[in-house]
């Protein structure tokens, strides 16, 4: 026997508009929500059930007398603009999900009592750029040339991701809410956000977006946890929103991958973008901002060069075979520390298999596979 269920139509106009959709564009996917909308039909449970899943919404939601107030966690920047009041429900599910990660760990961290990170917030918006930039290398142990002893600009991003890890910090690169590959990100309206935390900040990057200004978004996304603010960016062509905070970050962010000083000793004898992104291991997008931030070349010459340089990476993306590794890709979407205080967790009784699903986004056997594959399993 079918269960019919009585919904106030404005929550479903709402669940239809908050997933991103016009009612039309969802009535072409579900035919009856016209029926639902003007009450000469009621939707059954196992409708209602389906109808949750397409606007991305929990089902209990839709019993509600009205649509909840839902604000954005965490300022947003918009470039050349102010701070945004609304993003897509993909960028907002995935803030969401990030928070609940953070919110678990920093209490499992107490209760084991680690301590606080004492580099988070060291900084106002007051502190000299350089003087932030050598307490990050000096903190995450390195040199000020370090990026040079890496053959490829690749092989150092690596590198200083893992030591960005090492210092407790969880790194999470994905480009779709989740593992849902039809929930994508747009890089157009977020390449990247950070959680703040004493405990266990967090630092998002659109790994959609191109692999040279992933680079740049890491190290902005340091900058912010130096300087104790949460923030999300869509970053558009490397440039930072019109904010105080934000164009801190960004200076910090440069002189942190390109060293002024030497920089401009080198750009002295060979003003070549592509030799420079090889001398400092940093890729010709990053060179190309550098020489603008330096006065070097204009906002037209970069401009020109970004989506020259864009479309290039582009077309090497199109010839790349699609597809990789479920379980490669997941250690990025969920970051190996992060992944390895769940394991900790779980082998001291002090998380269940089920909490455990709902953190890591994974379940059943390839929850096993994937712990396998990276711990000794009990």
């Amino acid at each position: 026997m079918k269960q019919y269920v009585s919904i106030n139509p404005e929550m479903l106009r709402w669940a239809v508009g908050r997933a991103g959709y016009t009612v039309e564009e969802m009535t072409e996917k579900v035919p009856q929500l016209a029926a639902w909308l003007d009450n000469t039909k009621q939707p059954t449970v196992k409708q209602l059930e389906a109808f949750s899943k397409k606007t991305y919404l929990p089902f209990g939601y839709f019993f509600l007398s009205e649509p909840p107030r839902e604000e954005l966690p965490i300022p947003f920047f918009r470039t050349n603009n102010t701070p945004a009041s609304h993003i897509s429900i993909n960028i907002y599910d995935t803030i969401i999900l990030l928070q609940q990660r953070q919110d678990w760990l920093r209490n499992y961290l107490k209760e084991n009592t680690f301590d606080e990170l004492e580099f988070v917030g060291r900084y106002n918006n007051n502190a000299t750029v350089r003087g932030v930039v050598d307490d990050i290398r000096k903190t995450l142990g390195l040199k000020g040339n370090w990026a040079s002893e890496f053959k490829t600009w690749t092989a150092a991003l690596g590198h200083l991701i893992e030591q960005i890890e090492d210092k407790g910090i969880i790194v999470v690169f994905n480009g779709v809410v989740e593992n849902n590959d039809y929930r994508k990100i747009p890089v157009d309206e977020c390449r990247g956000f950070v959680l703040v935390d004493k405990m266990a900040p967090f630092m998002f990057v659109n790994n959609a977006d191109s692999k040279s200004a992933q680079m740049f978004t890491l190290a902005h996304e340091l900058a912010h946890i130096w300087t104790g603010h949460s923030a999300g960016f869509d970053f558009r062509k490397l440039q930072p929103a019109d904010d105080a905070n934000e164009r801190l970050c960004d200076m910090i962010a440069a002189e942190f991958l390109v060293p002024e000083t030497e920089f401009n000793t080198f750009w002295a004898q060979c003003n070549r973008i592509k030799d420079a992104a090889r001398h400092f291991k940093v890729s010709e997008i990053v060179i190309a901002r550098r020489a603008l931030d330096t006065g070097k070349i204009s906002k037209r010459d970069f401009f020109a060069f970004y989506d020259e340089y864009i479309h290039r990476e582009f077309v090497i993306n199109e010839q790349k075979t699609p597809g990789g590794d479920f379980y490669n890709t997941t250690r990025k979407r969920l970051s190996l520390t992060f992944a390895t205080h769940i394991f900790n967790a779980l082998r001291s009784g002090e998380l269940l298999y089920r909490d455990a699903y709902k953190l890591t986004s994974l379940k059943g056997d390839t929850f096993q596979t994937f712990f396998s594959k990276n711990f000794r399993m009990a």
